[in-house]
């Protein structure tokens, strides 16, 4: 659907500007993306590293571990299906903690693991589970206390301070996790109750 509608996007610029006569605009407009596209790609590799660097030694550390430790009696409440020692309550602490490191491209290998590991507990194979649920909604919606790329974006601006985004960030994000772990409640409950 979503190809659809950026094809029609697409299409629609197109034919816009060749009524217009600024034809030329259109393959502008496309190289200068592409261009963009890749510098801005280049400046983020070095933020990526240095913090997919620090996951690695957290990780090798224990920090990971003890992370898992500490969070654990939330963990239990919000994914009561998934027995304390499965590979899918690691993967989940190790996905929620890249997130709340503004890591999303560090996340999606962690969340895919999740996903995985969760699918083995699933008895019904061809519908999510109540975890799976949970744990989408969790990653999508995770708090994040350091949004790296966002701050390396806006440092590769030229902005005169680029952190100045972390407070709103870490507001923002907190409410929105929030309010997806209420309405995964809500909509357990509703759903238990169809179920029966």
């Amino acid at each position: 659907m979503v190809n659809f509608v950026w094809l029609a996007m697409v299409v629609f610029g197109i034919v816009v500007a060749g009524i217009n006569g600024n034809i030329e605009v259109v393959t502008k407009a496309a190289f200068d993306g592409a261009n963009n596209a890749v510098k801005i790609s280049i400046s983020l590799i070095a933020i990526i590293t240095f913090w997919l660097g620090i996951m690695k030694l957290a990780e090798e550390a224990g920090l990971v571990r003890a992370l898992a430790w500490l969070v654990r009696p939330v963990m239990r409440f919000l994914f009561p299906s998934v027995p304390r020692e499965h590979p899918a309550m690691g993967a989940i602490v190790m996905n929620l903690s890249a997130n709340i490191l503004g890591l999303g491209n560090a996340a999606t290998p962690m969340g895919l693991i999740a996903m995985r590991e969760l699918q083995t507990l699933n008895h019904s194979k061809d519908t999510a589970s109540d975890s799976m649920c949970t744990f989408l909604a969790l990653n999508t919606s995770c708090v994040t206390l350091i949004p790296t790329t966002i701050i390396g974006i806006r440092l590769l601006y030229g902005s005169s301070d680029p952190t100045d985004i972390v407070g709103p960030t870490i507001i923002a994000t907190a409410f929105s996790m929030l309010v997806a772990i209420l309405v995964d409640r809500l909509l357990r409950l509703f759903y238990s109750g169809k179920r029966r």
